[in-house]
């Protein structure tokens, strides 16, 4: 009986010591929920528990360093993005890959590049949406480049192909900006694509709205995959607010008064004053009426201390 409860209480993570001395105190009879309780009660915790609460060690990775494998955690499905404060990222593979080539070419390396840029900024979330026939031999009418980058990318879990098939010789395509939508609006995300949707926006209110607050626009210069400043304009977030999760609102930068000490506007000015950091912006007139205010209540007291 002591060997079979010292086996299931190890089991569970507690020292042997620990369950030796409860059993010693309460008896070999005793219930496994006494023996629990009293543990409990001694402070002792599982050896499961105790490594979970000591903070792992942080391991550092030189930037750009291939030592994480592909398909590592952070590429993973399971791997949520809670706790961090950038944006999923959903790119348009086609739409993407056709800016790249000039429209002329399915280009793989626009969408690398593009998953690249990414990456570096820290996204953890990224998944690319490619039609399932471009796995197909490239043909005249519709060629590809650098057609292993795909190969590459499926297996790193950061590529999904979106379902085709042939039926009677003709492809039957399903529509793979639905999948795009539809993941980036339930993950609340980032949609990567020049296009606008525009059909899908006629169907969904939600995805209209959707769409219009979280397509993010770009461009490729020279092999570049350039994003814009300002996603929604020059009244907009910040390319970095917009692909975070907890926007960081800027510092309000004050614009020195023209007037300087000159100014008689007082605490209606709409500018910076140095010179009176820590006061109440009053104008001239105000100032004067306080400052006889003073002058005229220390003369009172002055008058009631010669005359008691």
């Amino acid at each position: 009986v002591h060997q079979s409860k010292l086996d299931f209480f190890c089991k569970l993570g507690y020292g042997k010591q620990d369950i030796c001395k409860v059993l010693e105190n309460l008896g070999q009879e005793a219930l496994e929920d006494d023996v629990l309780k009293e543990l409990i009660r001694m402070g002792s915790k599982p050896q499961a528990l105790e490594s979970q609460a000591q903070p792992s060690p942080l391991k550092l990775i030189a930037r750009g360093s291939c030592s994480a494998s592909p398909g590592s955690k952070w590429l993973g499905e399971d791997e949520s993005d809670s706790s961090d404060h950038l944006r999923p990222i959903v790119i348009d593979g086609s739409n993407v890959a056709m800016s790249h080539g000039n429209k002329e070419v399915f280009s793989c390396w626009g969408i690398q590049l593009a998953v690249d840029w990414f990456r570096e900024r820290g996204h953890k979330y990224i998944k690319v949406f490619v039609p399932l026939w471009r796995k197909e031999p490239p043909r005249q009418d519709s060629p590809i480049a650098d057609q292993h980058i795909l190969e590459e990318l499926e297996r790193q879990s950061i590529l999904v192909y979106t379902p085709s098939r042939k039926v009677k010789g003709k492809r039957v395509v399903c529509y793979d900006d639905r999948y795009i939508v539809k993941v980036a609006y339930e993950k609340d995300g980032v949609i990567v694509s020049n296009d606008h949707y525009r059909d899908l926006q006629n169907e969904n209110p939600e995805w209209k709205w959707f769409i219009e607050q979280r397509l993010l626009m770009y461009s490729f210069v020279s092999n570049r995959f350039m994003p814009p400043d300002d996603p929604l304009g020059r009244h907009g977030p910040t390319l970095n607010n917009f692909l975070s999760k907890k926007p960081v609102l800027p510092e309000p930068k004050w614009q020195p008064c023209p007037y300087g000490k000159k100014c008689t506007y007082g605490n209606k000015c709409k500018f910076y004053h140095p010179e009176r950091p820590h006061q109440a912006q009053l104008s001239v007139a105000d100032e004067l009426r306080a400052k006889t205010k003073v002058s005229l209540s220390l003369g009172k007291e002055e008058e009631q201390r010669n005359h008691p």
